[in-house]
């Protein structure tokens, strides 16, 4: 598979447009597993293996557990997450997937109940800009780096 365009060399001031709406997000108080959770969501759904290679390696980091990771495309199925990641997951998946009716009521009314409209707004900020992160990933062919054990 061959890399395609570079935006960071020939658009800049886009992907540092980009970048400053990560940094947001980042730095907007949204807890860190939450984020590190919506970002490894979202891009297993869109399928962005560079995304999916730093994301689980910044989880890892910040404390995530492997197990968690291995499970986290079946959370439904596990009792491993707590009632806000499941909103947090939930919202995730609707957002990503939002050609496909939405973001229905009881999705977007579970995450109300449980989080302020600020962190609620910082939660779909996140979802947001994870997947402009892994559309462009996909469409430019992005690799992740190969580690060998």
């Amino acid at each position: 598979m061959s890399n395609r365009i570079n935006i960071l060399q020939v658009e800049p001031e886009g992907y540092k447009a980009l970048a400053g709406l990560e940094q947001y997000v980042a730095n907007s108080g949204i807890d860190k597993m939450h984020w590190e959770l919506m970002k490894i969501r979202a891009s297993q759904i869109n399928g962005c293996a560079y995304c999916l290679d730093l994301h689980s390696r910044d989880a890892r980091s910040h404390g995530e557990t492997e197990q968690r990771i291995y499970v986290l495309n079946a959370w439904r199925e596990t009792s491993f997450f707590t009632p806000e990641e499941r909103a947090v997951l939930a919202l995730t998946e609707e957002i990503t997937n939002i050609s496909h009716g939405g973001v229905s009521d009881e999705t977007y009314e579970k995450a109300a109940s449980l989080f302020d409209e600020h962190y609620l707004a910082k939660l779909i900020m996140a979802a947001t800009v994870i997947n402009a992160w892994n559309r462009i990933g996909v469409t430019t062919h992005l690799q992740p780096k190969r580690v060998v054990a």
